[in-house]
């Protein structure tokens, strides 16, 4: 094997690489070297039969073919040279058919393989003209030695002689054949085995064009989400802080007046800083990306000052929210961002329950999660707004008490869960409350 691959190395090197040349000018240099190889093989071949005058037209052909390959392989001169090894063949071979014996000598042979070889070498759009050249040289030399036999005398000196110079030249006909149309489909199968390969690249390339066309969508589709949100959701409790900042420079207001203004501007503003705070964290995610650290977490450590401010939240609307859980349970989480799903959820919860109403926090172990679960009385979801709940689709709405959203909250409890390896979905029916569900991994 190793045999082979040097000999195919030295090859490539005496015929040039594929960035060198193209095919037709490598099977050229082929050709000159199987020339050469085979002029050096009938000089002395040809003089032990008792031919030297077609000994010495060898030797001198072998000189001009060996200059030749040496201007196209090393000097670049190639279509010139083509065309002259070309005419010097067909000269040599016009002299071989009068000197080694016309018809009974192997001239006709050896121009047959000559215009195959000139075919797969010249220009699509010369190769007639060399097929009639080369037509036009063997009826002539035919005519000749049937019109002028002494022109063409028998040269054998023997039968022998003869016999062994027809099946030499049979002998080097098959092997040419055989290496040339080897060559040919040894390139042909490379080129092919190329071509799918590029094919391949091409429609992986493609195929990750449309992946990337899809993100580029997906990022601007919320990028113009995003727009909107800072246009209209933010836009609209801004305008109501100058509103009530206004009033209450403008106009003396009682005291208790003054102070129902200043407790509607104090929610007002509560409820932008908190939209604001889903908007900035849903940003950073977006952009930068968020940096998760797992570990073992205590629902005590992680959620109980989180539940009770909840609680002083939901009782301001006098909403009951009774956490039902072992605060002993321990889940794989990162404690910050268990905190934001858990708090956006039962804010979300309060939003959406009326006065009076009841919300539980639930945690289970089944198996190997833990489920979180938040339920409401509150006012529900059809399963059309269930299905767009967790995305950019979604559309803010106002609460029970006209609280208003901007709509990433839960968006941002999906991303973060999954971010943890959990798992978020909801249950809810129209005006029978809704119940969310968190999955985290249950810690040992």
């Amino acid at each position: 094997m190793r045999l082979f691959a040097n000999i195919n190395r030295l090859w490539i090197r005496l015929t040039g690489t594929t960035s060198e040349f193209p095919l037709e000018f490598r099977i050229f240099h082929s050709v000159c070297i199987i020339a050469i190889m085979a002029l050096a093989y009938n000089v002395p071949f040809n003089y032990l039969i008792g031919l030297p005058y077609i000994a010495l037209l060898s030797l001198v052909t072998l000189a001009l073919f060996s200059g030749l390959y040496y201007l196209s392989r090393f000097r670049g001169i190639v279509k010139p040279t083509i065309a002259v090894f070309i005419v010097i063949g067909n000269l040599l071979f016009a002299t071989n058919f009068l000197f080694n014996s016309g018809t009974f000598g192997p001239t006709d042979i050896l121009m047959g393989l000559s215009i195959f070889l000139v075919l797969c070498i010249v220009d699509k759009k010369h190769q007639i003209f060399w097929i009639a050249v080369n037509l036009t040289i063997i009826i002539a030399m035919h005519i000749t030695e049937y019109y002028r036999p002494a022109w063409v005398p028998d040269n054998y000196v023997s039968r022998q002689s003869r016999f062994w110079d027809l099946t030499s030249a049979y002998v080097v006909v098959v092997i040419v054949l055989y290496y040339t149309v080897t060559y040919f489909r040894r390139n042909y199968d490379h080129e092919k085995k190329s071509a799918s390969n590029k094919a391949d690249a091409i429609a992986k390339q493609n195929r990750q064009i449309v992946q990337q066309n899809k993100e580029l969508e997906r990022i601007n589709s919320e990028k113009n989400k995003l727009m909107s949100i800072i246009a209209h959701d933010l836009r609209s409790p801004l305008s109501n802080i100058q509103n009530y900042l206004e009033l209450v420079t403008e106009y003396e207001l009682e005291t208790a007046e003054r102070r129902m203004v200043e407790g509607d501007l104090l929610k007002v503003t509560r409820r932008t800083i908190d939209m604001l705070s889903k908007l900035l964290a849903w940003s950073k995610a977006q952009m930068d990306g968020v940096n998760v650290n797992l570990g073992y977490v205590n629902l005590r450590d992680a959620l109980y000052n989180t539940i009770e401010l909840e609680k002083a939240i939901a009782l301001k609307k006098r909403i009951t929210l009774v956490p039902e859980l072992d605060w002993g349970i321990h889940i794989v989480a990162d404690s910050d961002m268990l905190q934001l799903v858990i708090r956006n959820l039962i804010s979300n919860a309060i939003k959406f329950t009326p006065a009076g109403g009841r919300i539980s926090f639930k945690a289970k172990q089944i198996g190997a999660e833990c489920w979180l679960i938040i339920r409401d009385n509150g006012v529900g979801m059809t399963a059309e707004k269930q299905a767009e709940l967790f995305s950019l689709q979604a559309q803010s709405t106002f609460g029970t008490d006209n609280e208003k959203g901007v709509g990433l909250g839960l968006l941002l409890c999906k991303e973060f869960t999954e971010l943890q390896g959990g798992r978020i979905w909801v249950e809810s029916a129209l005006d029978e409350g809704t119940a969310f569900f968190v999955s985290m991994p249950a810690g040992s």
